[in-house]
C-alpha cells in the first residue's frame, strides 16, 4: 500500500460549502423546466430524464429490433449515429483508425465543442482514452503497471481490510444511504491510495469526479463555466502534489508514474487535467455505481440474492453479471475519419457515432432474457461495460477486485442490504448510476 501523504494542501474552492454538480444541475433544471423537452427525435436517447426515471430500456430495445445503427438528425448534442447492438459496437471499437477517439475530432462523449467560444479560450481536456495511436499507446503504457495482476495481488489484502472495517462500522437495523456510506467511501479510499493523495482531503476526489463526469452540465453555459473553474482548481491542487513528488524518489502511485515517464512528464496543463479527470472518473464513478447497482438489483431479484447467499462460489460470475446489468458508463463516442460503410449504412467522414454500452449489454442476440439479473449466466463476461479493443478500461481488474471483495466480505458477515427508502438515480447520459440508495442491514 502506498504511504498516504499526511499534509493536506490548501484548496481555494472550499468544496465543503460548494454545491455538488448534481445539486447545481437540479436547481438549474428546476428554473428552466423546458430544457429537456427539446428532443423531437424518438430515438434521441441523449436526454437525461430517461436515465433518471429508469425508462430507457424499451427505447433501446425498439432500436435494436429495427437495426444496429440509427441516425438522429436533431438533438441538443447535434446529429449523431446511435450504435446499439453488441456486434456493431465491438466492430467499431475494433477499427480505431477509422473510428477515432481523439479529442481533436470530438473525444469520447456525446458532447461537442461549444460554437460560441472565442479562439484561444477553448477548454479542451486531452486524455489518453481520447487519443489515437501512437500517443494513446505510450500514455496508457505509463499507467498500466498500476493495474497488473501482480499489483492486484499486492492490493487485495488492503482492499479486504478496509472493506471489512467499513462493513463492520455500519449500523444494523437502521436506515442509511448505501451510496454515501459504502460506495463513495470505498472507491474514494481506493483512489486516494492510487494517487497517494492526502487522506484528509480524499472526498475532494468524489467532488471533482461528479463535476467532471456529467456531460449535461456542459450544455448549460453558466454551469459549464463553474465546472471549468472547479477542474482548474483540481489541476492546481494536483500540481502541488506533482511538485512535491518531483523532489522524491519514484513511487508506485499514479502521479509518480506520470511524472517519471517520457510520454507524460511534460504534459501541458489541460492535458494534465484531462488525464486526472480520466483516472478519477474511471476509478470512482464506475466502481461506485456498480457497488450501488449490486445492492439495488439483489433487491429487485431476490432469487438471485438468495443464490448468492447460499453459494459464495458464484461471486466471481455475479460480479460480471452485475457489471453487465448496471453498465456504469452508458456510452462512448467515436468520430469517423473517412467515408465508410457500416452495417448497410453510409457513414461520412466527421460523423459522430455514439456507442451505447447500455444497449449492447441488453442485446437479446447475445444475452438470453437480458433484462433479468442472472448471476449464473454463462456468458456474463461478454459484457461491453469496460469497452472493447485498444481502449478497454485500463482499471477493469481493479474494479472487478473491489466488487468481488465487497461481495465476499458481505457473505462472510452474512449481511443483507434491504432497500427500504429513497432511490435516486443520476440525471446523466454518460455516467449511469445512483445518487441515493437508502437501505437497512439485516443478517441472512
Amino acid at each position: 500500500m502506498a504511504t498516504q501523504t499526511k499534509q493536506a494542501h490548501a484548496y481555494p474552492g472550499e468544496y465543503r460549502s460548494a454545491p455538488t454538480a448534481h445539486a447545481a444541475l437540479k436547481d438549474w433544471l428546476a428554473a428552466h423546466p423546458d430544457h429537456e423537452l427539446r428532443h423531437p427525435h424518438p430515438f434521441d436517447v441523449s436526454r437525461s430524464d430517461i436515465y433518471l426515471e429508469d425508462r430507457w430500456q424499451p427505447i433501446f430495445a425498439e432500436m435494436r429490433a429495427k437495426g444496429p445503427l440509427h441516425y438522429v438528425d436533431e438533438s441538443p448534442f447535434r446529429p449523431h449515429w446511435n450504435v446499439v447492438s453488441h456486434k456493431a459496437i465491438a466492430h467499431v471499437e475494433a477499427l480505431p483508425d477509422i473510428f477515432s477517439s481523439s479529442w481533436e475530432h470530438g473525444g469520447i462523449t456525446i458532447l461537442d465543442r461549444a460554437d460560441d467560444v472565442a479562439p484561444g479560450e477553448e477548454f479542451e481536456l486531452p486524455m489518453f482514452i481520447a487519443m489515437d495511436r501512437p500517443e494513446h499507446t505510450a500514455q496508457r503504457r505509463t499507467v498500466s503497471p498500476a493495474f497488473t495482476p501482480t499489483e492486484m495481488k499486492r492490493l487485495e489484502g488492503d482492499i479486504r481490510q478496509r472493506t471489512g472495517a467499513l462493513l463492520d462500522s455500519l449500523p444494523m437495523g437502521e436506515q442509511f444511504d448505501w451510496v454515501e456510506k459504502v460506495s463513495i467511501e470505498l472507491t474514494t479510499q481506493m483512489l486516494a491510495i492510487l494517487f497517494d493523495f492526502p487522506w484528509e482531503d480524499r472526498h475532494l476526489l468524489t467532488f471533482w469526479s461528479d463535476w467532471a463526469g456529467d456531460t449535461e452540465i456542459a450544455t448549460v453555459r453558466e454551469l459549464d463555466q463553474q465546472r471549468q473553474e472547479i477542474l482548474r482548481e483540481m489541476g492546481g491542487y494536483f500540481a502541488q502534489l506533482w511538485a512535491d513528488r518531483s523532489n522524491k524518489e519514484p513511487g508506485q502511485d499514479l502521479i509518480s508514474m506520470m511524472l517519471h515517464s517520457d510520454s507524460m512528464k511534460a504534459m501541458p496543463p489541460q492535458e494534465f487535467i484531462g488525464n486526472l479527470v480520466l483516472l478519477i472518473v474511471g476509478g470512482n464513478d464506475t466502481t461506485r455505481n456498480t457497488m450501488s447497482g449490486i445492492i439495488h438489483e439483489f433487491h429487485r431479484f431476490p432469487d438471485q440474492r438468495k443464490a448468492f447467499e447460499e453459494d459464495a462460489s458464484l461471486i466471481p460470475n455475479a460480479v460480471q453479471e452485475c457489471i453487465r446489468f448496471q453498465t456504469p458508463l452508458a456510452h462512448m463516442r467515436r468520430t469517423a475519419t473517412e467515408d465508410t460503410e457500416l452495417f448497410g449504412e453510409t457513414i461520412k467522414a466527421g460523423d459522430k457515432l455514439v456507442l451505447w454500452y447500455l444497449s449492447a449489454n441488453r442485446d437479446e442476440e447475445v444475452f438470453d432474457d437480458p433484462d433479468r439479473l442472472d448471476i449464473t449466466r454463462e456468458n456474463a463476461r461478454r459484457h461491453l461495460a469496460f469497452g472493447y479493443g485498444i481502449h478497454r478500461c485500463v482499471g477493469a481488474r481493479l474494479a472487478e477486485l473491489q466488487l468481488r471483495v465487497l461481495l465476499e466480505e458481505m457473505h462472510e458477515r452474512c449481511l443483507r442490504a434491504q432497500v427500504t427508502g429513497e432511490v435516486e438515480r443520476t440525471r446523466a447520459n454518460f455516467v449511469h448510476g445512483f445518487r441515493k440508495l437508502e437501505v437497512t442491514l439485516e443478517k441472512f
